[in-house]
């Protein structure tokens, strides 16, 4: 069972570590991180294409896709599925910083290789990557990407 805690976990993590006032949520479901990252003073904007979602918020429905005009200083994904990866080549294509919290791979690949795949692909796109835990039950390993100071 996933841990109800998580959106506030991360939404605290996310305000604690990062000064971006504007932040995207991909695969963001029905918005209850959105909504979490909103009470904290942050706009925040989420993408999925389920058309249930709480009221209220900036959801759009559809997938992200490399070439949306960039409105966002930092972009995450919290067990975002099939759509961890394009988070991570968004970020290094628009030069933000992304945290992640991977989940299910989107090719069959195990946990602790899906998490150094991610890694390794930030990384082979000019970013540098570090790892941490959220303290929650479940998959709750980080890979946060910064790109290096040039």
């Amino acid at each position: 069972m996933a841990d109800l805690a998580r959106f506030d976990l991360l939404a605290d993590f996310l305000v604690q570590q990062f000064a971006a006032p504007r932040i995207w949520d991909v695969a963001g479901g029905m918005g209850k991180l959105n909504q979490a990252l909103t009470v904290r003073g942050r706009q925040c904007t989420t993408f999925d294409v389920r058309w249930k979602h709480l009221p209220g918020l900036d959801y759009r429905e559809q997938l992200l896709e490399l070439d949306e005009p960039c409105a966002c200083d930092l972009i995450v994904g919290l067990h975002a599925d099939g759509a961890t990866r394009i988070i991570v080549e968004y970020a290094a294509h628009h030069q933000l910083p992304f945290v992640i919290v991977p989940c299910c791979s989107d090719n069959s690949m195990p946990y602790k290789p899906w998490l150094r795949h991610l890694a390794e692909l930030a990384q082979s796109l000019g970013m540098t990557t570090r790892q941490r835990d959220l303290p929650m039950r479940g998959r709750c390993t980080m890979i946060i990407g910064e790109h290096k100071p040039q």
